[in-house]
């Protein structure tokens, strides 16, 4: 009887686990490099997800800034009842910047729910608080304009989080922590040196005191609004209330306050007079308004897709650009020392930014 040596015959069930185990093996290599291209692809569109947000952002807001400027600033030629050339209303800025976001509202309300408005949102009573301080606030910006530089109103726009605290506090009884506290101290030191170092030879103490005085109204009025804007989310829930929504309660209210106001005072004529005396100021306004609303858009499309975070390093860094360009156009000279205090600021504002992204990635990670 032959004696069969072991190893000499090869098993079919052998070689059939030797070719399923290849196949196995060759589906997990194909399997652990689709993740990989997957990943690549979704890191790019990502990519150029951002940088249209980015772009946007800030070519939406450095035009803005731009064209507001260039409107306060610019000698146009005079007219009877405005001798000066400058133009006559800071009002009827604000009432084309809102007549153009209702208008970009509606469509975007229509779009995302159906119906202009919807009987589950909040009623328009309800915006009417902050879009009388939106209306102030965006009002005391262009007059601050007539005294102060841009820059100067730029850097002190960061200074708003005090009062931002204290509408918190008082509106919803927020609770801040001591470095909070330390970090509006710095910011404000940091804006009151740059404020102190960028005077323009051309403008004296009384007239840059009233420009100081209109930027303290903004900053106060503008605290308000996004402070009511949140008891607004609160009182009415985000589930009936969405970003487009909030963004047509408030221009609608706010276009009827400006409306009212120019009426009241009188300015209407004088505008429509000065504007046919120079037609290329109506253009200055039309830009500024349609700038304004893809604003207000990008604003929302970048934080649904990238979160608050991600948005304010935008922001911050758009008013660091915004600075750089009017300094360049309209030959604003920033002093070292004024400098100085700009670094302050923006390196509070950045360390801000880096603790909010350390308290979402420690969430996320739990």
């Amino acid at each position: 009887m032959p004696i069969k040596r072991p190893g000499k015959s090869k098993s079919p069930v052998r070689a059939e686990e030797m070719e399923s185990l290849r196949k196995t093996a060759a589906v997990e290599v194909d399997s652990d490099r689709r993740p990989t291209k997957e990943a690549h692809a979704a890191f790019w569109a990502s990519a150029v997800k951002f940088a249209f947000c980015f772009g946007g952002l800030q070519a939406s807001y450095l035009i803005w800034g731009y064209m507001q400027e260039l409107i306060m600033t610019t000698k146009f030629q005079p007219t009877a009842r405005v001798p000066s050339g400058k133009f006559p209303s800071a009002a009827f800025c604000v009432f084309s910047n809102r007549f153009l976001a209702v208008l970009v509202a509606l469509v975007a309300v229509k779009v995302k729910h159906g119906a202009f408005f919807s009987n589950n949102a909040a009623p328009l009573l309800a915006f009417t608080p902050c879009a009388l301080s939106n209306t102030l606030s965006s009002w005391s910006q262009y007059a601050s304009l007539k005294y102060v530089s841009f820059p100067v109103q730029t850097v002190f726009k960061s200074s708003k989080i005090i009062p931002v605290m204290i509408m918190g506090k008082v509106l919803q009884g927020s609770l801040y922590p001591w470095s909070q506290y330390l970090e509006a101290f710095l910011i404000t030191s940091g804006v009151a040196i740059f404020s102190l170092y960028s005077k323009d030879a051309k403008t004296d103490t009384n007239t840059e005191f009233l420009g100081l005085l209109f930027l303290l109204c903004y900053i106060s009025f503008d605290s308000f609004t996004s402070q009511w804007q949140s008891r607004i989310y609160k009182d009415y829930g985000k589930a009936n209330v969405d970003p487009y929504q909030m963004m047509l309660g408030v221009n609608t209210s706010a276009i009827c306050i400006t409306t009212a106001g120019l009426l009241v005072s009188g300015d209407l004529p004088i505008v429509f007079e000065f504007l046919q005396a120079n037609p290329v100021a109506l253009r200055y306004n039309i830009i500024t308004a349609i700038t304004s609303a893809t604003g207000q858009l990008f604003i929302f499309y970048t934080i649904k897709e990238f979160g608050p975070i991600a948005f304010t390093v935008i922001m911050t860094t758009r008013q660091m650009f915004s600075i750089s360009l009017s300094a360049l156009l309209f030959g604003h000279v920033i002093a070292l020392k004024a400098g100085i205090g700009a670094a302050v600021v923006f390196g509070v504002l950045f360390y801000q930014i880096h603790q909010k992204y350390k308290g979402s990635s420690s969430q996320r990670s739990r």
